[in-house]
């Protein structure tokens, strides 16, 4: 017997969340996408799904301890409260995934899996740095479902209506929302999309590892910008942590990349 609510379906005893659904919807797409990319570099596309299991299954390990040690000021739930109850922490499908957290875990699996193929990390890291944006951009799409990450009210033409049960503590005689979610997906989008034009446009002057690293300008700067509107932000020491890594990271690697093409570093 098959059963759908707002956030899944039921077929039996199994329930498939719409948002589990589409992290992994956009995962194969991002790896689709790697293929290509690793098709226009030279190499062999097929390796992608070689490696496709330790990048989900590392992501997805990472996202969890990512949120484990930065959770949400309103969840009610602390780091100690993990470590005291550590059958929690397996309980994902209660909601709980910290994207940088997915990052780090995705790329020490792409790490593992190009030391043992002996392939180029940097490059397997800039083949799958346009996918990985694609794949946030479909992802964001599972929290309109789940009702979650939005911002400050707003009475915006394009706000998002949220149910009373869904509303943060503080903010239940609001309604409308800034779709948060939504702005985070148009800019991994875009992100994307640049990304690919600059494969293309400049793909003779590109140092390996170049595509990744202005992802990991891109998307920081356009975290820390949206992390002005959010209301469920992780404050630890008084600040908004996670908007602070993302200026420190978008920072540190806009450095790298400018010492990487300084002209004395191209003479070398």
């Amino acid at each position: 017997m098959i059963n759908i609510d707002p956030q899944g379906i039921h077929i039996g005893v199994l329930y498939f969340r719409y948002y589990g659904m589409l992290i992994m919807f956009g995962a194969v797409l991002a790896a689709w996408l790697t293929q290509r990319m690793l098709r226009k570099m030279g190499q062999d596309p097929e390796m992608v799904w070689d490696g496709f299991f330790w990048v989900i299954i590392l992501g997805i390990i990472g996202a969890r301890i990512y949120h484990v040690l930065t959770p949400s000021k309103y969840s009610g739930i602390t780091t100690e409260y993990y470590l005291q109850h550590p059958l929690q922490i397996l309980q994902m499908w209660d909601g709980g995934l910290g994207m940088p957290g997915a990052l780090i875990g995705g790329a020490i699996g792409i790490y593992i899996f190009a030391k043992r193929q002996g392939l180029s990390f940097a490059s397997l890291l800039d083949a799958a740095a346009p996918g990985v944006a694609l794949a946030q951009a479909i992802g964001r799409w599972g929290n309109f479902i789940n009702q979650e990450l939005y911002g400050q009210p707003t009475d915006l033409p394009w706000c998002i209506k949220i149910d009373p049960v869904y509303r943060l503590p503080g903010y239940s005689e609001f309604e409308c929302f800034h779709p948060l979610f939504l702005y985070e997906s148009l800019w991994n989008l875009l992100n994307a999309i640049f990304l690919l034009w600059l494969f293309h446009r400049y793909k003779n002057k590109l140092i390996n590892g170049d595509l990744f690293l202005v992802y990991m300008i891109a998307y920081p700067i356009g975290r820390f910008l949206l992390e002005y509107l959010r209301l469920d932000y992780v404050q630890i020491g008084g600040i908004n942590f996670n908007q602070a890594l993302m200026l420190v990271v978008a920072l540190c690697v806009g450095v790298v990349v400018f010492i990487r093409h300084r002209p004395a570093a191209r003479k070398t």
